[in-house]
């Protein structure tokens, strides 16, 4: 019983880490729309450049292009990359862009060797942007009328080269509300907001590819997106990118400004999901189990303990340690729930949302490394010699 009380003592002294960065990250995580264009933006009027990489979104891409067409600030481009879709895409672009003067319709090249299918699609559009802002945005976002404004106030009041506006994630499916809100969750629990602040270093640094904002100058000096051109997670490669080239980066809360829901069913969320979980790891197997483990034993563990507990009739003490842990966790997902307006009943679901996260996690290893490789977009992926991704076909449906 001693060792099992000395391991739920640590497992205790961890999650009172993680609660303290939990409530500090919340203080953090500023709102994007508590912040208004400074003066001198309001009279130099700079353009701003909206670029949005389109792949077979013809479900969304009207309603992003409208929305970015209605915002308060109005000396903006909009140019729009159609990469190589089998929908409907394209033609809704071009309509789009007869209609409304400040949108520009490209048309993508095919992948290049090297590249991956995002990246090479922002880089495309960097190439025709003249603003002295770029903001990167997915097609499958909604924004509010100031979300440029209030992403540039963001940059000019902390002073920042580059930011990324983390959106509301709206989430249906009880599939969706299981595993999309744990990107900003595991951010918040144990990601140290505070140092990506104030040190230098690119390992504290992240970021979200669906709104994404750089000086255009400073784009330009880090070599854009193909310095990064074959790497899984663009957007948290890049952002540490900026950081170590000197650069300063920031990332923001815009539940206010910005909406977007990624997946729609459990096989899209599976998919997203198994695509980034390894790449996160550099594909390095023995990381990623070591971090599975760790999650399982710190966010999982607790719920599995407590009953086992009580059933076997452990000691009082590592019964009430057990509670505490369980408390804890609660306490770090209702306050999540209560900012982001999740479902009250998630809070209690917490296991099985762990259960979802283990599962894909798993299934990602398996999938990449020993399987038929990573499907994205119609695109196939497989990890070649060097432990790098390779496009093995473009027509996947």
């Amino acid at each position: 019983m001693d060792v099992i009380l000395l391991y739920q003592y640590t497992i205790t002294v961890i999650l009172l880490f993680i609660l303290i960065n939990f409530l500090i990250n919340n203080i953090l995580f500023k709102n994007t729309s508590k912040y208004k264009l400074p003066s001198s933006i309001i009279k130099d009027n700079p353009l701003i450049s909206v670029l949005v990489p389109a792949r077979d979104e013809e479900e969304n891409i009207k309603k992003c292009i409208v929305s970015l067409t209605k915002q308060d600030y109005k000396n903006i481009e909009i140019l729009v990359l159609d990469d190589n879709s089998t929908d409907n895409t394209a033609n809704i672009i071009r309509k789009l862009s007869k209609k409304y003067s400040n949108v520009k319709f490209y048309k993508g090249e095919p992948l290049r060797k090297g590249w991956l299918g995002k990246s090479f699609a922002c880089h495309q559009l960097s190439k025709h942007a003249s603003g002295k802002y770029m903001i990167f945005t997915d097609a499958d976002t909604l924004h509010f009328p100031d979300s440029i404004s209030s992403a540039v106030a963001c940059l000019e009041r902390y002073r920042v080269d580059a930011l990324s506006v983390f959106p509301m994630q709206i989430m249906v499916t009880m599939h969706e509300r299981m595993m999309v809100p744990f990107g900003n969750y595991i951010i918040l629990a144990l990601f140290p907001l505070y140092l990506m602040r104030k040190v230098k270093n690119a390992m504290f640094c992240t970021a979200i590819g669906q709104f994404m904002m750089f000086k255009s100058d400073v784009y330009r000096k880090i070599g854009g997106h193909k310095s990064i051109k074959g790497k899984v997670l663009e957007d948290v490669r890049i952002s540490k990118h900026v950081k170590k080239s000197g650069y300063k980066f920031m990332i923001f809360d815009g539940r206010s400004n910005l909406y977007c829901r990624m997946y729609k069913s459990f096989r899209d969320v599976v998919r997203g999901y198994s695509r980034v979980l390894f790449a996160a790891f550099d594909y390095n197997i023995f990381m990623m189990s070591m971090a599975i483990v760790l999650i399982a034993a710190v966010f999982l563990g607790p719920f599995i303990m407590l009953p086992l507990g009580i059933i076997f009739s452990w000691p009082a003490l590592i019964i009430e340690v057990i509670i505490l842990q369980v408390v804890i966790v609660l306490t770090t997902r209702i306050v999540f729930a209560i900012r982001f307006k999740c479902r009250s009943i998630d809070i209690l679901l917490h296991p099985v949302a762990m259960f979802y996260l283990l599962f894909i996690a798993v299934k990602s290893i398996l999938d990449i490394k020993y399987g038929d490789g990573m499907r994205w977009k119609g695109r196939v992926y497989t990890i070649d010699e060097e432990d790098e991704l390779r496009l093995v076909s473009d027509n996947y449906k």
